[in-house]
C-alpha cells in the first residue's frame, strides 16, 4: 500500500468492540512475544521484515483521532518502521512490567515491536509486539507475529460449524446473565492495589497429563484447564467465596470468544466478544472444579453466537443515537464484580516456524491490566511449550502468588490417575 493510497482512506468510525475498550477506564495494553533460539537479528533486518509483511495491512497504519468530537480511526500516512521497531532496553519481564499499566503514546499507530535481547524462557531473544487493545485483539497479535516468520503458513478457517441463529428469548437470557451481580476479589484496603506481572513455564508432561482429566471423561481443553485452575488459584490465595463477603453471588471470569469466520480468519482489529462464566471457587477438589468449568464453558459457543447475531447488531444501532449510550453500556463492566478475572488461552496458529533461520521455541502473552481488584490470565501454547502470564491489579506481587497457584492446580491434575467420582 503506497502513501497516496493511504491518504485517500477516510476517517472511519470505531466498531462497538473498539469503543467499549476505549472507554473502559483501563490502560488497555496487550502483547505477544515470540521467543527464538540463536543470535538476535539486527534491528534493521527486523524493520525490513516488518515493512515487507505489514505495510499492506490498513489496520497497522491507523491512528486514533479525537479532534472532531468523537473518536475515529484515521490514516495520516504509512507507519515508519524506524519509529515502530526498537531494541528493548532490558529483558522480556522488564518490558512486560514497565508497559502493562501505561498506554502507548499518541501520534503514531498504537503498536510497537521490540527486539528483546537476552536468554529467557528457553530461548536467546524475543520479538515482542505490544499494542493498544483498542487497535488489536489477541488473535490479531498472533496473526501478525505469524506473518513475520520465514515461511508463514496459509491461514486455515475454523472447522467447527456455525451455531444456529439465536432468537430473542436466547438474547434475553444472555442479557440477564451478563448483567447479574457477582463478587469482587477481596482487596483490603482498596488503595493497596498495585500492578504486577508474572510469567511461568508449565512442564509439558504435566500439561499433557492434566489434559487427560477427568480420567473417566473426554479429557479437557486448554481453555477448560485454565479456567478451572484460576478457580483453584483464587481459592488457594483468598479462601472460599463464602468467606469473602456475606453474599451468595458467584465470582465470574471473562472468557474472550473469537467471532471470525472461515473467510475472515486473518482479519485484524477486535472481532471478539466476552462471555461471562462463573468460577467454581467454592467447589472442593481440582477435578470437581474442572468438571464444573467444563459444564459452564460448554454453553459459551451458543452464548457468543447470541452476542454476534443479536446483541452486537442491536448495540451498534442504538449507540448511533449518541455517545451516552456507550457509556451506559459499559457502566456495569466498570465494576470489578462484573468479572473478577479474565482468562485467555492463546495457541500459535500453524507450525512454529523460524525467523531468519532462528527457531521459535515459545510464546509469551501479556493480557491487559483491568481495574483494581482483578487479575488477567493468559496461557500461551506453541508446539509443546506452554507459558502462563498473570497480570494482577491486586495486592503487590499477587501475580506471582496466583501464577504459582495455577501451576499447582495443573500438578494436582497430573498426579490424579484414578477415575474421579461424578
Amino acid at each position: 500500500m503506497d502513501r497516496s493510497t493511504l491518504l485517500k482512506i477516510p476517517r472511519t468510525r470505531l466498531s462497538y468492540a473498539d469503543e467499549m475498550l476505549l472507554v473502559n477506564g483501563c490502560p488497555g495494553v496487550i502483547g505477544l512475544a515470540a521467543v527464538f533460539s540463536g543470535e538476535p537479528p539486527a534491528p534493521d533486518r527486523v524493520r525490513a521484515r516488518v515493512a515487507e509483511r505489514w505495510s499492506g495491512l490498513e489496520r497497522m497504519h491507523q491512528v486514533l483521532d479525537r479532534s472532531a468530537g468523537g473518536a475515529r480511526w484515521t490514516v495520516p500516512g504509512p507507519f515508519d518502521p524506524g519509529s515502530h521497531v526498537a531494541v528493548a532496553p532490558a529483558g522480556l519481564d522488564a518490558l512486560w512490567g514497565a508497559g502493562v499499566d501505561r498506554p502507548l503514546p499518541g501520534g503514531l499507530p498504537p503498536w510497537r515491536l521490540y527486539v528483546v535481547p537476552g536468554a529467557a524462557y528457553g530461548g536467546d531473544f524475543a520479538l515482542a509486539l505490544v499494542a493498544q487493545h483498542t487497535l488489536l485483539d489477541g488473535r490479531s497479535l498472533a496473526t501478525l507475529m505469524r506473518a513475520l516468520v520465514d515461511e508463514p503458513p496459509a491461514a486455515r478457517g475454523a472447522a467447527r460449524p456455525a451455531p444456529a441463529r439465536p432468537g430473542l428469548r436466547a438474547a434475553g437470557r444472555e442479557l440477564r446473565t451478563m448483567t447479574a451481580v457477582g463478587q469482587s476479589v477481596p482487596l483490603r484496603p482498596p488503595g493497596e492495589a498495585r500492578a504486577s506481572v508474572a510469567v511461568r513455564e508449565l512442564d509439558t508432561e504435566t500439561v499433557r497429563a492434566a489434559r487427560r482429566q477427568p480420567a473417566d471423561g473426554r479429557g479437557a481443553t486448554l481453555n477448560e484447564l485454565l479456567v478451572a485452575a484460576v478457580a483453584g488459584a483464587l481459592r488457594a490465595r483468598y479462601g472460599p467465596v463464602r468467606d469473602w463477603r456475606a453474599r451468595d453471588e458467584p465470582v465470574y471470569t471473562a472468557v474472550p470468544c473469537d467471532l471470525r469466520t472461515r473467510t475472515t480468519t486473518a482479519e485484524l482489529g477486535n472481532t471478539v466478544t466476552v462471555v461471562r462464566v462463573p468460577l467454581p471457587v467454592d467447589v472442593d477438589g481440582p477435578v470437581a472444579r474442572l468438571r464444573a468449568c467444563q459444564a459452564a464453558l460448554a454453553t459459551v459457543p451458543d452464548r457468543a453466537a447470541v452476542h454476534a447475531g443479536v446483541l452486537f447488531p442491536a448495540a451498534e444501532a442504538v449507540r448511533r443515537t449518541g455517545p451516552w449510550v456507550t457509556r451506559l453500556l459499559t457502566g456495569r463492566g466498570r465494576h470489578t464484580c462484573f468479572a473478577a478475572t479474565a482468562t485467555t488461552a492463546l495457541k500459535w496458529p500453524g507450525a512454529a516456524g523460524t525467523f531468519e533461520g532462528r527457531r521459535l521455541v515459545r510464546t509469551v502473552g501479556l493480557p491487559p491490566l483491568q481495574r483494581p481488584g482483578t487479575a488477567s490470565f493468559a496461557l500461551a501454547q506453541v508446539g509443546d511449550a506452554f507459558t502462563l502470564t498473570v497480570v494482577s491489579h491486586l495486592r503487590p506481587d499477587d501475580a506471582g502468588r496466583l501464577a504459582d497457584a495455577v501451576v499447582t492446580e495443573f500438578g494436582a491434575w497430573a498426579r490424579t490417575t484414578t477415575p474421579s467420582v461424578r
